[in-house]
């Protein structure tokens, strides 16, 4: 087993393994439950009208998982992601073990994909976990069977099941380029918390950027334009050139962010 195969192992026990990423997975988990017990409560009382999914949740428990990230997407998973990656590089420095740990015979270069690849395996657990918690209490609680796609159609429940791990892979591939931000932060400070802030505050600037008329031309180059474009793979057909693009964007940003951060972490003076 490589050098780099086992810091990853390492660093994968790390991140799954400390008390408060546990718990952030746990309040992830909690959105869909929280969801789909107040769809079911309340289904028989008249109000204003929802969302597509989550209208349609009464319909087939597989749009719980979809609603839940919908319900995420914007701020409280770019949160959790940005958590870890800011943590990545800066925690090891601010407890002081970042230059024991280059004492390894792993290169900066290889060192740094592995922290970036943890991350990326975090926000594929955390995607996991909302749309695999959403569809189990969904289907307790409404049942599956065909499902109605936003156009009208119906599909059956083995194609439907295949266009929620599609959408599931669209946002991990989206959130990463969140990530690859938040592992440049790292490297610019020793404190992890710092670097985490800078992230939720790129991820929160985007958003009010996105929001605004004046800025139309801005949208498509802001990292999280695309995020709520999965609802295409709900359509038939599907359209995808807005998957395509966010698939460029986030490439784009993941990139150039890994690159950053490999240019100040090559150099970096470590002391600490």
């Amino acid at each position: 087993m490589s050098a780099g195969s086992r810091l990853l192992r390492s660093e994968l026990r790390l991140v799954l393994g400390r008390r408060r990423n546990q718990v952030g997975l746990l309040a992830l988990a909690a959105v869909p439950v929280v969801l789909a017990i107040a769809v079911k409560v309340s289904v028989s009382e008249p109000g204003p009208e929802a969302p597509d999914f989550i209208s349609s949740i009464t319909e087939n428990g597989l749009f719980v998982p979809l609603a839940a990230l919908g319900l995420e997407l914007p701020f409280i998973l770019p949160l959790a992601v940005g958590i870890i990656a800011g943590d990545s590089i800066a925690g090891e420095a601010n407890i002081g073990t970042l230059r024991y740990l280059l004492t390894v015979p792993v290169a900066r270069a290889r060192l740094l994909a592995v922290k970036y690849a943890a991350t990326v395996l975090f926000t594929v657990v955390a995607v996991v976990v909302v749309a695999g918690v959403g569809a189990a209490i969904g289907i307790a609680l409404f049942g599956s069977g065909r499902l109605t796609l936003l156009s009208g159609t119906q599909i059956g429940t083995g194609p439907a099941v295949l266009r929620v791990l599609l959408a599931m892979a669209y946002v991990v591939v989206c959130l990463s380029s969140l990530a690859a931000i938040g592992l440049f932060f790292s490297t610019l400070t020793e404190q992890p918390i710092g670097a985490g802030i800078a992230v939720i505050a790129v991820n929160v600037l985007s958003l009010i950027l996105d929001q605004l008329p004046q800025l139309d031309w801005l949208g498509p180059y802001l990292p999280n334009h695309y995020w709520a474009s999965y609802i295409e793979i709900f359509r038939d057909p599907i359209n995808g050139e807005p998957l395509r693009s966010g698939v460029l964007v986030a490439l784009a940003y993941a990139l150039v962010a890994w690159l950053a951060a490999w240019a100040r972490f090559a150099g970096k003076d470590v002391t600490s």
